[in-house]
Order: structure tokens, then C-alpha cells, then sequence
């Protein structure tokens, strides 16, 4: 395990309610292939901070690269809302394109 992620495990244990540390270990952790860790981490931050806005395109793109397409158009569609809540256009903007080229996909 990295220096980085080792770092990034510690700051969660000890802020368990920061969902920026959550999100950062779950980035490493997508770099080291561990998806399933990713993913818990990711849906913490949804189900305990459903506003952090950030975390729905990552998880959204997750769920299709595990071939999970119906909750990969649930999370962009609501990361949408959220993103529109918050006058956040650039990450609505990220959100509707990757929901756009997802949709193209399937059909």
C-alpha cells in the first residue's frame, strides 16, 4: 500500500465524516484497480453527504465500468439535480455529457 493511500486511510479513521478524504482514497484506490473499495467509499459519501456533488460523475462512471449501466444513469441523473441545486454548471455540464455519451451507448 502507498505512502499516499496509507495517509489518506489514517485522515478517514480520524474525520470519518469528511467526505473529502473519503473521496481522495477512493480516487487512489480506483488507481489501484481496487473498485469495490472505490465504490463503498464513493456510496458512503452519497448515502452521508448526498450534496458533496463531486462524488456523482466518479461514481456514476464506476458503475459502468462495472457494467452496471440502470444505477450509472441514477447516479448522473441525480448528480444532475444536485449539480442544479447548487448553480454548479461545470459539474452539471461533466455530468449531462457523460449520461449523453452513456445513453448513446445503449442504444
Amino acid at each position: 500500500m502507498s505512502a499516499r493511500i496509507q495517509t489518506l486511510a489514517k485522515a478517514v479513521k480520524e474525520n470519518p465524516d469528511d467526505s473529502f478524504y473519503k473521496f481522495t482514497l477512493a480516487l487512489e484506490m480506483l488507481k489501484i484497480g481496487e473498485s469495490s473499495k472505490a465504490r463503498v467509499l464513493f456510496q458512503n459519501i452519497v448515502d452521508n453527504d448526498p450534496e458533496y456533488v463531486g462524488v456523482y460523475y466518479h461514481l456514476g462512471k464506476l458503475y459502468v465500468d462495472l457494467q452496471d449501466n440502470e444505477k450509472a444513469l441514477k447516479t448522473y441523473t441525480k448528480g444532475i439535480e444536485i449539480a442544479d441545486q447548487q448553480n454548479d454548471e461545470h459539474s452539471k455540464a461533466e455530468l449531462k455529457s457523460a449520461k449523453f455519451d452513456l445513453e448513446l451507448e445503449l442504444d
